[in-house]
């Protein structure tokens, strides 16, 4: 089998380039990167992984954070009062992680335009009548009145205001046809 072409000339040294600067480089490039601000901030890459976490107060080992006491182990031997002794250095990181965590979660539920379009028309020309749905030209997907029921119940759930407001327009309609 033929060898690719430039595959047997010789190499040569190169004589300009730093090699300490591509050592580092390449080191850096290996290195995962952390995702986590507040770690990432505080992290010293002349440390250990483990020496990092003890200075910011994190368990690198859970198992030797919280051993599990073994039950052959008196329990006045063991005292849970002393704590590892470990001394530390960053605990604005705990902190910090602390407060993210009791932030509330945002509430991403949302179903799509399309889906929300789709149900409006079906209310705006059945109100609740799912069997009649289910037969109308507009439904492509040929979804079952169970089906159609559900997505009014996503659409009710997600967006009460928007629910809300649409069924006060169609009400609003109705007093003025009569």
């Amino acid at each position: 089998m033929p060898k690719a072409k430039g595959a047997n000339k010789r190499k040569k040294f190169n004589y300009s380039t730093n090699r300490r600067k591509l050592k580092t480089k390449a080191i850096k490039a290996a290195a995962p990167r952390i995702e986590c601000a507040q770690l990432r901030n505080a992290w010293n890459e002349k440390k250990s992984v483990s020496q990092n976490l003890a200075e910011m107060g994190l368990a690198f080992d859970p198992n030797k954070a919280l051993p599990v006491l073994r039950k052959k182990v008196a329990p006045m031997e063991i005292n849970p009062s002393e704590a590892s002794g470990a001394l530390v250095k960053k605990p604005y990181v705990v902190n910090a992680l602390v407060a993210e965590a009791s932030l509330p979660e945002k509430d991403t539920h949302s179903i799509s335009r399309d889906m929300i379009e789709y149900v409006q028309y079906m209310i705006k020309h059945h109100r609740d009548n799912y069997k009649e749905m289910a037969k109308d030209e507009k439904n492509y997907y040929q979804d079952t009145p169970k089906q159609i029921r559900r997505k009014v119940e996503l659409y009710k759930r997600y967006h009460p205001q928007e629910c809300e407001a649409f069924m006060q327009s169609l009400n609003k309609k109705k007093m003025d046809l009569s």
